[in-house]
């Protein structure tokens, strides 16, 4: 419970920070900046070496990817037919197709389900999630942001992603054995300001009452974040032949709230960050109660 308090704290003083301390202008750009640039990369460094994978752990990992592209084609097509902006398709995209998957997904896994069902999400998080935003997510982020137009330069942004640059050298470190400890060390204690930095900067921008252009924006992206994919993941496992803990655990990974990286690369590519943001925190909130229904759902 106290990761959970930590995130509630954060997100708590990064808006009383906005309202009452005037912080400086560019505080959250900053923030945001070391946790894409930094933090995100020193906890990929840490944590993808240390995977093992089994054939049959398949499922977790195409659970994530099938979440993001499902959230692909389902807005870019609503938000066209809506008359959305790009920002905003792109936002919503973000948001719904990557799900916070470490800093909520593991404490609440491990207190729904204990460290076997803990370590089945560190797969479905790290070869899923992870590498959906280090790619998609920054494919979408550079293509709706309209940051480039060339094939060239947005492959370009692509490769070198902090994050995804991190998940080669990972991949490489496992091979060779892992990190030594003393670097193993400070990859988790950088690693480790993530969630509170992004936490407060998401403070920093969060509005408790939402604008009335963004109500039904946050509406759709929660019910097909926190109920429809869920469902959705569920019943491909069912029809696949999952069952057991894997297929608890990839539905619960698939209903966890919005990832707060993606908020962070909403916020530095103008993807109507305010938006983005409000999905988050709302998004937060909801998801402490709906997750914990649908482990019920699926027979906690």
């Amino acid at each position: 419970m106290s990761a959970f308090f930590l995130l509630g704290l954060c997100l708590l003083l990064g808006h009383l920070a906005a309202r009452h301390a005037n912080p400086p202008a560019t505080l959250a750009q900053g923030l945001n900046w070391w946790v894409i640039h930094i933090a995100l990369p020193a906890l990929v460094l840490e944590l993808i070496p240390r995977l093992t994978l089994q054939r049959e752990l398949w499922f977790l990992v195409a659970s994530q990817w099938f979440v993001f592209l499902a959230s692909l084609f389902v807005f870019h097509h609503l938000g066209q037919r809506l008359g959305w902006s790009r920002a905003r398709i792109g936002a919503l995209v973000l948001m719904t197709g990557l799900g916070n998957t470490s800093f909520m997904g593991y404490p609440l896994l491990e207190a729904l389900r204990g460290r076997d069902g803990l370590a089945l999400g560190v797969v479905a998080d790290q070869l899923g999630c992870f590498v959906m935003l280090s790619l998609g997510g920054m494919l979408v982020a550079v293509i709706y942001g309209g940051a480039a137009s060339h094939p060239r330069e947005i492959a370009r942004k692509v490769l070198m992603f902090p994050a995804f640059l991190a998940l080669l050298a990972g991949i490489v470190a496992g091979q060779l054995g892992g990190w030594p400890d003393m670097v193993e060390s400070t990859l988790h204690r950088i690693g480790q300001t993530l969630s509170p930095l992004a936490l407060f900067s998401v403070g920093l921008r969060l509005k408790l009452s939402l604008a009335p252009s963004h109500r039904a924006p946050v509406a759709m992206a929660l019910a097909w974040k926190l109920a429809l994919i869920p469902a959705i993941t569920w019943g491909a496992g069912l029809a696949m032949g999952f069952d057991g803990l894997l297929l608890t655990i990839a539905v619960l990974q698939t209903a966890m709230a919005p990832m707060i990286s993606a908020a962070i690369l909403a916020d530095q590519y103008h993807l109507e960050p305010d938006l983005a943001n409000s999905i988050l925190g709302a998004g937060i909130v909801l998801s402490l109660l709906t997750v914990p229904l649908w482990n019920s759902v699926l027979g906690g």
